[in-house]
C-alpha cells in the first residue's frame, strides 16, 4: 500500500460523496500556518474537515505534532491510516478525531472502514483561522465588516488579529470558508495543484 493508493481512494470518496453540492471544494496538500504545514485533503462547505492520511510505508512519528496544528484551525479531522496504525494513533490524537481503517485485500483492492465519525473539534483558534486567508482576502472580510479604514498598510498578521478579535469563531468560520470557496489560483488548478499560499504573498 502506497501512499498515492490511499490519497486515490480517499478523494474517489469524497469525490463521490460530495458531488451533489458544487459549492464544495476539495483541496489536496493545503497549507496551514502561513504554509508553513500542509494536511493532506481538506473538504471545504458548511464546515473545513481535514483528512491526514498514513499508508502502510508512513510512520507516526509526526502525528502528534501534525495533530496539534491542525486541531486549531478544522472543524473535524479524520485520520485515514492503514490497518496497522489504528491502534498506535489512537493515543496520538484527540478523541473527537474520525478515524477510518484501509485495508488490502487479497486482490490488492483497498477499501475504507470508518472506526469512529470526527465529531466537532472544540479547539480551533481564530488567529489560525484567520492566517488561512490572503492578505486581499483578510482586508475584503474588513471591508464586509467595516472596519477597513487604515488597515491596507497594515501587515498581514496586523490584519489576522483585526478580524480575530472583531469577529466571533463562527461568524470568522464562515467568512474564511467562503473566501477560500471563492478563491482563484489554488482552488482554481488541477487537483493535483491545488495547493495554499501564505497569507501576504499577494
Amino acid at each position: 500500500m502506497r501512499d498515492p493508493d490511499v490519497r486515490s481512494i480517499v478523494l474517489s470518496a469524497l469525490l463521490n460523496e460530495h458531488s451533489h453540492d458544487p459549492t464544495t471544494r476539495i483541496v489536496e496538500e493545503m497549507g496551514i500556518w502561513n504554509g508553513s504545514a500542509r494536511i493532506d485533503i481538506a473538504v471545504i462547505n458548511g464546515e473545513m474537515h481535514g483528512f491526514e492520511l498514513k499508508s502502510e510505508r508512513d510512520t507516526l512519528s509526526r502525528l502528534d505534532g501534525q495533530a496539534e496544528l491542525y486541531e486549531q484551525v478544522f472543524d473535524r479531522i479524520t485520520l485515514v491510516a492503514a490497518e496497522k496504525h489504528i491502534h498506535k494513533a489512537k493515543p496520538l490524537i484527540s478523541a473527537f478525531w474520525g478515524l477510518t481503517s484501509v485495508t488490502v485485500h487479497h486482490d490488492g483492492h483497498l477499501s475504507l472502514t470508518e472506526v469512529r465519525p470526527a465529531i466537532e473539534n472544540p479547539y480551533r483558534d481564530k488567529k489560525q483561522i484567520a492566517r488561512l486567508l490572503w492578505k486581499s482576502e483578510q482586508l475584503l472580510i474588513l471591508e464586509k465588516i467595516g472596519i477597513a479604514k487604515g488597515m491596507r498598510s497594515k501587515s498581514a498578521d496586523f490584519l489576522q488579529d483585526a478580524l480575530a478579535q472583531s469577529l466571533s469563531e463562527r461568524a470568522l468560520s464562515a467568512h474564511v470558508r467562503e473566501a477560500l470557496k471563492a478563491r482563484q489560483g489554488w482552488l482554481g488548478q488541477s487537483r493535483g495543484d491545488q495547493r495554499q499560499v501564505p497569507a501576504g504573498a499577494d
